[in-house]
């Protein structure tokens, strides 16, 4: 029902974002004498704001044409590799690089409301120096019924096949949400002693183990049982989507959580774009839509994953507890011994905080000690550690040498 409001909520107001729209364009019209007025420069910012805060966003373009490679810009195309029902595997080609033999990375992007370009900033670093491969999950309101179910064991299924595709020479990369999925599915490689288990793997504010370090997050799932979750948080697509009656976590439900963790700044960021709007200063109200265009562009996910992960990972925490399983196996992280292991935390992240990925290098016990990294990076919150000034001058060289010096 919740879902079926929303969506009836996102046709109506359709019209009056057309007229906010039309507003817009009528007082930043040069021959109309009001445009140049505080009355017409209030109404044309008032418009955009209004436009901004309620215009529903659609999966966003990687936007990725280039990319600087030894000091020379290659060409760039974004290629399917493999094409799943729930998501893509697609592969950021770079021309002219064949002879560099760089080394392969898949980068499992967060499947928890956001689109995987996401991590656009992640890509155009990664790609300078690796050959790089994305999980390009897909909006779940968009798959019809019979393609079936997906759940923890569906997604450890993907990410088997993803790196048995990619395999050998291949390091794994996770960021948030799939830190816990992309250790169990190379513990089961490790396991089955699967030639396919990865040199390396990478995971970056993931929540391994959510009691090493409690946060909103963590007690708000600890609180609430399962029946909570599943009343409130799951509602059936609505009949007009090709996932009709599809069970979901909406992509709405996770982007007011996202927002309701500090409403006092994204208040005040549309505060600023009014007053860059009436001031002109155009730089900073494309900074502003580039973030919001992007940060409020979200998708559904299913509800059996949503469900059993914060009942698996946040309420069980079966990983360090050692209930984890896929399809009836129990997974071991100990296990693991050829695999080297990186973990990558910010100081400031309130959402996987210090503490939870790191965790992962007690599970792994087998692992040689000289293939064992941590790295805490200083000033730095949840989305610092895959975007942005410090990723780029610090984590991300420090992953590359890690790849490289763990290459079997």
């Amino acid at each position: 029902m919740l879902y079926n409001m929303q969506d009836i909520k996102n046709q109506a107001m359709e019209p009056v974002l057309y007229l906010a729209e039309l507003t817009k364009l009528t007082y930043t019209n040069p021959f109309n004498p009001l445009t140049h007025t505080p009355f017409g420069k209030m109404m044309a910012a008032g418009s955009d704001v209004f436009g901004s805060i309620y215009t529903k966003r659609e999966k966003p373009e990687w936007g990725i044409e280039k990319a600087l490679v030894d000091g020379k810009e290659r060409a760039v195309s974004v290629d399917i590799i493999q094409e799943n029902p729930f998501c893509n595997l697609i592969h950021f080609k770079r021309y002219g690089c064949k002879n560099r033999k760089d080394p392969k990375v898949l980068l499992v992007a967060p499947m928890s409301g956001h689109y995987a370009t996401l991590l656009r900033g992640t890509v155009k670093s990664l790609i300078e120096d690796h050959e790089v491969y994305v999980t390009d999950w897909k909006d779940a309101s968009l798959i019809p019924l019979e393609k079936g179910r997906f759940g923890l064991d569906e997604y450890m299924d993907y990410l088997l096949d993803y790196m048995r595709l990619l395999a050998p020479n291949l390091s794994v990369m996770a960021v948030c949400q799939p830190a816990p999925i992309v250790l169990c599915a190379v513990s089961l490689l490790a396991q089955q002693k699967d030639p396919a288990e990865p040199d390396a793997m990478i995971l970056m504010g993931g929540p391994i183990d959510t009691q090493a370090a409690p946060t909103i997050v963590t007690t708000a799932a600890e609180n609430r049982t399962m029946n909570w979750f599943e009343l409130n948080c799951t509602h059936n697509v609505p009949a007009r989507f090709e996932g009709a009656n599809r069970k979901v976590y909406p992509g709405f439900l996770q982007l007011r959580a996202f927002m309701s963790m500090n409403p006092a700044r994204h208040t005040s960021a549309h505060t600023k774009l009014f007053n860059h709007l009436i001031e002109g200063d155009g730089d900073s109200v494309d900074a502003h839509n580039k973030f919001y265009d992007e940060y409020m562009a979200v998708m559904d996910v299913t509800a059996e994953f949503y469900l059993e992960t914060v009942e698996k990972i946040f309420k069980e925490h079966a990983i360090p507890n050692g209930t984890m399983d896929w399809r009836g196996e129990l997974i071991t992280p100990d296990a693991i011994e050829n695999c080297a292991l990186m973990t990558v935390e910010g100081e400031l992240d309130d959402i996987s905080a210090p503490g939870q990925t790191m965790a992962t290098h007690n599970l792994c016990s087998n692992i040689p000690t000289e293939k064992h990294l941590d790295l805490l990076q200083e000033n730095v919150g949840h989305y610092g550690i895959f975007n942005g000034r410090h990723w780029r001058n610090t984590i991300k060289p420090a992953i590359g040498k890690f790849i490289r010096a763990n290459k079997r």
